[in-house]
């Protein structure tokens, strides 16, 4: 019997260690709320949101060639535009597996960011009290927009913005009722 085929969500072709804008969204394990509540259209953020946060921030640090632009942290999910303003010539980090993101690329900053959130999230006890195990908090996979122009780019700053006052209304929050038919 063969395992199912993970299908990926990257454009094909696409080199994603290209100059650009790209707007990233990463959802917790069975979304869940690990990183704090929103109160009054804030996101209040807990211990492992603040770390969330602190590592999204320091990204620049480990791949030089990469800047943050706008982002928030929800309590389940992430919203952030990752910017490659020039294509890069040296990373500190590469893809741990052969088979991997190329190293540089989106793939490969995300991947780095994930397993760092994970790793000192179970490090420093953090998840023990929400029930989740040393493995990884994220979803697999991540979803990606390759931002174009400076009109989208605008539009995707001003829904990171509103997003906690949106909260009720975001399909990934549980707490959400679906409408009855």
């Amino acid at each position: 019997m063969n395992p199912p085929r993970r299908c990926s969500t990257r454009l094909s072709r696409f080199d994603y260690t290209r100059q650009g804008a790209y707007f990233v969204t990463l959802c917790t394990r069975n979304l869940a709320c690990l990183f704090g509540d929103i109160q009054n259209g804030e996101m209040r953020l807990n211990d492992t949101g603040q770390l969330a946060s602190k590592i999204w921030n320091e990204i620049p640090t480990h791949f030089p060639h990469v800047e943050i632009d706008a982002s928030v942290i929800m309590p389940n999910h992430l919203h952030g535009v990752i910017v490659i303003p020039h294509t890069p010539v040296g990373a500190t980090h590469a893809s741990p597996l052969p088979s991997g993101p190329p190293k540089r690329s989106l793939g490969a900053i995300i991947g780095a960011y994930k397993s760092a959130v994970s790793k000192h999230a179970n490090r420093l006890g953090l998840l023990s009290d929400l029930g989740f195990s040393r493995r990884s908090i994220w979803q697999r996979n991540y979803y990606d927009h390759v931002i174009r122009d400076d009109a989208a780019l605008a539009r995707i700053r001003q829904y990171i913005a509103d997003n906690p006052f949106r909260w009720p209304e975001d399909p990934e929050n549980p707490a959400r009722q679906s409408p009855k038919d």
